[in-house]
């Protein structure tokens, strides 16, 4: 592979998620841009140094059928690109069932680009995130403890894709009717040898998957080594949350694989605390819940926004935003939210309002997104913000797509998974806009105030 070749190209299957994986390349000095659409050739001209980009989509909110024509046509393109890797990013938690952000759609319609390849290399820990595996078996850290996944007090009931198997094959199984291996962590921990030879037993059974157990720093760097040089003479096709991003820079930068210039500085220069911000949640996770409620405590103005109005078409609630953007220009920070916590019963009434205007299914989260960005850019011009947090990974998709933006890149880390990005927009009002997008469950309970004050150095 050449220097100036690209290193890695992924699609995430939700926004925060992608920022996500573009935050784990760009702070291992490989520098990354976010685009909403799959960038040309020409485009990723105007980026000097990039050596690894992104597509952040809205897959995990999709059913099988809508899936396949978002992911199929971006992942051909991808595909053509000059890069080692091609990367279907999923949530760390593996978020996906049969009906609503199948990853075994997504590898059924993505894996004819790859005729040579038969076998889906599959890693989801991520042990920055809190997030391991362990036989097969994930768990995920919530609140200071680690749960099993289906044990989990948050994943257990989701209210989309509750998760009630923690072996990520049996998981997968239900999407994807195939044969699948691990490369379990007694192989991995065994080291160098034994995990070469274990990935090549396995693959000689040819699966169509390949799952690798992660614990820690060092079996990752060794998975990363793994996949790296099973398509170090082509293009690999790899599935998995950003631990697939870790696993490479941590294995990059052993190997010595030349990072980007200096040239990010010029993101991350300059930055100052923000006096103000606009967030706007449309997650309903415990996690979302306390970032809210802990920003009111702090001194932010809450605004519950109306199950009613989120229903509504493309009519804007007046009074609403006229109090929102009356409350920034005096000087103060705002929340907009759609709920806190999975118990609000707002949940059930904005599902109900939806119902009685026939928005029902993935339907219905894509119309709330595209509400909520469009009331999302209306504030923001009126009250000329220059910082915005929005929470929810199905939400914040829709959000920007509304808002005028082409792509994204790292500014500052704030929490891990939930950096502050400078975005790339035609629109001059857009450019350059300080935007922080949070999952449901990432960020401490401070996330919008750590936001807030955010500054370089």
């Amino acid at each position: 592979m050449q220097d100036n070749e690209l290193l890695l190209a992924f699609y995430g299957d939700d926004f925060t998620g992608s920022t996500d994986a573009m935050e784990a390349l760009s702070q291992s000095g490989y520098r990354t841009v976010l685009f909403l659409e799959a960038p040309s050739p020409d485009m990723l001209k105007r980026f000097e140094g990039i050596r690894c980009v992104g597509v952040a989509g809205t897959s995990r909110a999709k059913n099988p059928e809508d899936l396949g024509k978002e992911v199929g046509p971006i992942m051909e393109r991808l595909a053509q690109l000059p890069a080692g890797i091609i990367h279907y990013k999923t949530c760390s938690t593996f978020d996906s069932s049969p009906d609503f952000g199948s990853i075994g759609e997504a590898i059924s319609v993505t894996l004819p680009y790859f005729k040579d390849q038969e076998t889906v290399p599959l890693l989801v820990g991520a042990p920055a995130l809190g997030r391991y595996t362990v036989f097969g078996h994930h768990f995920a850290r919530y609140d200071g403890e680690v749960y099993r996944l289906d044990r989990h007090p948050v994943m257990s009931r989701h209210p989309v894709t509750p998760m009630g198997e923690a072996d990520l094959r049996l998981h997968l199984q239900k999407q994807l009717d195939a044969h699948m291996e691990l490369v379990s962590i007694v192989e991995l921990e065994g080291g160098e040898k034994s995990a070469r030879t274990a990935y090549r037993h396995k693959l000689e059974r040819k699966p169509a998957v390949i799952l690798f157990d992660a614990l820690g720093d060092g079996t990752m760097r060794l998975t990363g080594q793994l996949i790296w040089e099973s398509g170090v003479e082509g293009q690999r096709f790899v599935v998995g949350s950003s631990g697939v991003e870790y696993a490479l820079t941590a294995y990059w930068e052993e190997a010595g694989i030349r990072k980007s210039d200096d040239q990010t500085n010029s993101v991350r220069k300059g930055l100052v605390p923000a006096s103000r911000i606009l967030a706007v949640s449309g997650s309903a996770s415990p996690v979302s819940q306390r970032q809210v409620e802990t920003a009111i405590e702090q001194g932010f103005i809450g605004l519950r926004i109306p199950p009613e109005c989120l229903a509504e078409d493309r009519d804007m609630p007046e009074q609403l935003l006229k109090e929102a953007i009356q409350h920034l220009n005096e000087g103060r920070s705002v929340v907009l939210y759609t709920a806190l916590g999975p118990e609000d019963p707002a949940i059930a009434a904005t599902r109900k309002a939806m119902a009685d205007k026939g928005i029902g299914g993935s339907q219905a989260g894509e119309h709330i997104g595209r509400q909520l960005g469009r009331w999302t850019k209306h504030i923001m011009l009126q009250a000329n913000i220059g910082r915005v947090v929005i929470a929810g990974g199905d939400t914040s998709g829709f959000v920007t797509s509304e808002m005028g933006i082409y792509g994204l890149e790292m500014a500052l880390p704030v929490s891990p998974g939930a950096p502050l990005c400078k975005v790339y927009s035609q629109d001059e009002r857009m450019d350059g806009l300080e935007l922080a997008l949070k999952g449901g469950q990432f960020g401490s309970p401070d996330y919008f105030i750590k936001v807030r004050d955010a500054a370089s150095g």
